[in-house]
């Protein structure tokens, strides 16, 4: 991983040959790791810093991305925290001090608790100024930890480019299907905006992206009414599975077509559905 390190504090150590940019959740796909430097704020607590949550979303997130994170001081702390360990609140003149968090290997002890503990590729250190042989090891096994995991379903299947591009081609077969061709004929008139509707909702489903606004609508309201049957359904997920098997790899496809079959069965269970009707649409 060549990308830059980030920090969620410009109080940093030399890093004289490494890129360090503010840590957000936008820059952490292709960061090659995330510092958490002390910074003096409370962590057990932190009822009077609501900044502190954004923090730790942030922090979950680079932990289930794979995301190499070293914390020291309060940023130890914030990082036992993120990982569920027990967090003590101190008199302010130390960092509140987090317990081992489960599966933890300690490499040192003081007063009891623990200084030094590392964890698949969080790294810790419990007091305000971190040992230079702490951080050079860290940065020395960046290297080592460059692949990253998706951080959520829809980087798993190839982010919005990929889902634009299943929704663009299953619209293309769909129209000019038999049996759901007519459906969208009578109930589509702007295309290029129902297809980013569409699109908008699929990333939404599949966890979203950073800096896109979500889509807010209502599945089953938008398809009530339609007065469609259930034959509608069955051919609309076959389609989706079908084309969705044509344009992704095969488990991005397989991801795609388990959400559609949730979403299926949920609009085939919509209150006031007649026998034999559904109230999917496809649209």
């Amino acid at each position: 991983m060549t990308g830059p390190l980030l920090s969620t504090s410009p109080l940093l150590p030399d890093l004289s040959g490494w890129t360090v940019q503010a840590a957000c959740p936008e820059r952490l796909a292709g960061a090659a790791g995330l510092l958490l430097p002390h910074d003096g704020l409370p962590v057990a607590d932190v009822r009077a810093h609501p900044e502190r949550w954004e923090t730790l979303t942030l922090l979950t997130a680079a932990l289930r991305r794979g995301v190499p994170v070293l914390g020291w001081g309060s940023g130890a702390a914030l990082l036992g925290r993120a990982l569920g360990a027990a967090v003590t609140a101190t008199d302010g003149s130390a960092p509140d001090r987090s317990a081992l968090p489960r599966g933890a290997q300690a490499h040192a002890w003081a007063a009891g608790q623990p200084t030094h503990w590392t964890l698949d590729r969080a790294v810790a250190w419990a007091e305000p100024e971190l040992p230079l042989p702490i951080l050079a090891s860290f940065l020395a096994a960046l290297p080592g930890w460059s692949d990253r995991r998706p951080g959520s379903p829809l980087e798993s299947v190839g982010g919005v480019a990929a889902v634009r591009e299943v929704v663009t081609a299953f619209y293309t077969r769909a129209r000019a299907d038999d049996l759901l061709g007519p459906v969208f004929a009578a109930h589509v008139e702007d295309w290029p905006a129902h297809l980013e509707r569409v699109t908008d909702f699929w990333v939404t489903l599949l966890g979203g992206e950073p800096g896109r606004a979500a889509w807010r609508g209502n599945l089953n309201s938008a398809h009530a009414g339609l007065g469609v049957r259930a034959a509608h359904l069955g051919r609309w997920l076959t389609l989706w599975d079908e084309t969705a098997r044509e344009v992704l790899p095969a488990d991005a496809a397989a991801l795609l077509s388990a959400r559609a079959a949730v979403m299926g069965e949920r609009l085939g269970r919509a209150p006031g559905a007649k026998a034999g009707t559904s109230q999917a649409g496809g649209t």
